[in-house]
């Protein structure tokens, strides 16, 4: 048979003899690898230095105030501020001066350059948030920090610290950004209050400036220059009503006259009375005096029912009736004076012409037509200076009205200049409450910081001292490196098989030449060289075994002695 039909034949399928076989003919392939790892991971794993891993709890403590009454002037989440206070305690200053103040990781500080080992430490340092039970994700009631090292005590310290450094640095933290926030809004409300009396002033120029064509006082433009109206009005009827009264006057006037010119043409005589003395009656002129006061003081009352006592009207009354009773008294005064001498011209001129006197009462009735002439005419010119000042009070009425409505016509000229400086201002006084409200807030939350009343970390587990190493974990590593020494074994033995195109047994014979087997040789060699080859087999797997129990157990010694 050729060799090249010999590799076109398929393998037989294996059984559990096969395999039994395949295992006794590669034993030293499969237990030298397996040896070999196996020491290799004992040796490694003892050789490895142990790595104690301690840890401290860190709670954080929630305001103790309630945040409806005094709001937190921070409101950065714990699991951030806990990242960030991480990224600043394992910054390269920090870490450098825990490890010079400690005296970590000596032996890499002589090989290592400080930032391997600043990394190295880093690596080794576990800051682990742990989430409350049933709350929401972001929550954070805890977290843990962890430090790993080769000596537990030295770990514990370092934990310690590390805890230490995170109380402060949340203290600081707090402090600072709550100072920051009140001296920001404390700025703002600053600027937001000199944005406001800029404004303000603005304002205030513009309402001197236009005072009185302001658009918010439209309406009290409108109604002072209705009252205006209604007071030209009423001047206008007071002129008639002295219109009025002058011209009664003026007829009044020309009956006295015509009364005066008539006693001077027919003067009547009269006897005087029995004890010498003119008839005692009132005259005409105390009479009017009488009648005109009478008529003022009804019109005074009816004055008094429309208007104020403060009315012009109502003043100028007041000022006529004092007049009149004033003029009543003199009259009163002037006709007993009239009296008396009317009697002694009387007795002097029946001394002169005899027998036959003038009647006092003609005499005494011209007088009274002469001074009523006179107070007609001071009345009639009373009249006149009233309408006079009507007039003059109508005109600087209208004056004003029309003052008043060119104010309201001239009103949306700056209409939409006085609404944007009042929106303005309505905008920055809103933006100064609110920022002066948030400025009031922050300085509350400072004093709430600065009494520790805030937000705290409070050690709740101090650092542990570890009592066996986190790292290596032995067993483990070991099963593992026997476990990979045995794969790799197998992995040799099956590849050897492979390789081994020979026929080892009559299986195989059967199988691939399909002859039949009527009886085989065993294999004749030589009993001393069987004997010696064995004995040199055992040798070097007892020497093997032996040596590797050795380095196992110098290993584990030397372990114990160094850890002690």
């Amino acid at each position: 048979m050729q060799p090249t039909e010999a590799y076109s034949v398929p393998r037989r399928t294996l059984d559990v003899e096969d395999y039994i076989d395949i295992l006794r003919r590669h034993k030293g392939w499969i237990f030298g690898p397996f040896l070999l790892t196996l020491v290799g991971s004992v040796v490694a794993v003892y050789l490895w230095p142990d790595s104690y891993s301690s840890q401290a709890v860190v709670k954080v403590q929630p305001q103790q105030l309630p945040q409806s009454m005094v709001p937190s002037a921070i409101n950065q989440l714990m699991t951030d501020r806990i990242n960030s206070m991480s990224q600043t305690i394992l910054s390269r200053t920090v870490l450098t001066t825990i490890i010079n103040t400690f005296g970590l990781y000596q032996r890499e500080r002589s090989r290592m350059p400080i930032d391997d080992v600043i990394d190295q430490m880093r690596k080794a340092i576990q800051i682990l948030p742990v989430q409350s039970i049933g709350g929401p994700g972001h929550e954070v009631p805890a977290f843990i920090v962890q430090f790993s090292y080769e000596n537990r005590y030295t770990a514990q310290k370092v934990t310690q610290d590390l805890v230490s450094r995170f109380i402060d640095q949340n203290v600081r933290d707090r402090t600072n950004q709550v100072y920051i926030t009140s001296e920001f809004l404390k700025d703002q409300a600053d600027t937001a209050k000199k944005d406001l009396d800029e404004i303000e002033t603005k304002l205030t120029k513009f309402r001197i400036e236009n005072n009185g064509r302001l658009p918010d006082q439209v309406t009290a433009n409108m109604s002072q220059m209705q009252a205006l109206q209604i007071n030209v009005t009423a001047l206008d009827n007071s002129i008639q009503r002295a219109e009025q009264t002058k011209l009664q006057l003026e007829t009044e006037l020309r009956i006295s006259r015509d009364q005066l010119t008539a006693l001077q043409k027919e003067p009547t005589i009269d006897s005087i009375g029995a004890n010498g003395a003119p008839i005692n009656a009132k005259s005409e002129r105390l009479l009017e005096a009488e009648r005109n006061i009478t008529q003022l003081e009804q019109q005074l009352a009816i004055f008094r029912q429309r208007y104020t006592e403060g009315h012009p009207d109502v003043e100028l009354l007041k000022d006529r009736v004092a007049m009149e009773k004033k003029r009543r008294d003199e009259i009163a005064k002037e006709d007993q004076a009239t009296y008396a001498k009317t009697i002694e011209d009387l007795k002097e001129k029946a001394k002169k012409d005899g027998p036959r006197p003038l009647n006092p009462q003609a005499a005494k009735e011209m007088r009274d037509a002469e001074s009523n002439i006179q107070r007609l005419q001071s009345a009639i010119e009373a009249k006149n200076l009233e309408i006079d000042s009507y007039n003059k009070e109508i005109r600087r009425t209208s004056d004003s009205v029309k003052s008043y409505q060119g104010r309201i016509e001239s009103v949306p000229v700056g209409e939409r200049q006085y609404g944007d400086l009042i929106r303005d201002r309505d905008l920055a006084k809103e933006r100064f409450v609110t920022m002066q409200e948030n400025y009031n807030k922050a300085q509350v939350a400072q004093e709430m910081e600065g009494r520790k009343q805030g937000e705290t970390l409070e050690l709740l587990d101090p650092a542990s001292l570890p009592q066996s190493p986190t790292e290596p974990k032995r067993p483990m590593i070991i099963s593992m490196g026997a476990g990979l020494g045995l794969v790799l074994g197998l992995v040799l033995a099956g590849a050897r098989e492979m390789k081994d195109t020979s026929l080892k047994n009559l299986k195989d014979v059967r199988a691939y030449t399909q002859m039949a087997i009527l009886g085989s040789v065993p294999l004749l060699e030589n009993d001393f060289v069987v004997r010696r080859r064995k004995r040199m087999a055992w040798l070097g797997w007892t020497t093997s075994s032996l040596a590797a129990a050795v380095i196992i157990a110098g290993s584990v010694v030397y372990y114990y002695v160094t850890k002690v």
